[in-house]
């Protein structure tokens, strides 16, 4: 119900846009967010926001380099990263919760897409 793409190997210090396509799900009642994992760690939060597009949030990680943002009539939101470093490698998770605000905890979150690899190359 949530595919992610845009995922790819990319040296630090370039871009990439990551796309969730929704389906089956009445998108744009739901706050969206991007979580990421990385090999041995655990899954952590980046950035979400609000069904009404009102409030984002991003984890101090990514601030200032990440961008996200939402086309209801597309069913799709995307996470523009900038400036990508090393540490920034994971695979990356979409998520839609069932929530008024830009929720961080992924405990609030109802679905999840089944990620996309993101490598960071030195």
């Amino acid at each position: 119900q949530l595919q992610a793409s845009g995922g790819g190997l990319v040296e630090a210090g370039g871009s990439l846009r990551l796309s969730c396509a929704a389906s089956s799900v009445t998108f744009s009642s739901y706050t969206m967010g991007w979580f990421r994992q990385a090999p041995g760690k655990e899954r952590e939060f980046v950035a979400a926001i609000s069904w009404s597009e009102s409030s984002t949030n991003y984890a101090d990680s990514v601030k200032g380099r990440f961008a996200i943002s939402r086309d209801n009539a597309k069913n799709t939101v995307y996470l523009q990263m900038n400036s990508l470093k090393p540490e920034d490698t994971a695979v990356y998770y979409c998520a839609a919760a069932a929530q008024f605000r830009a929720v961080v905890a992924s405990r609030l979150y109802d679905y999840w897409g089944q990620g996309t690899q993101v490598t960071v190359s030195s």
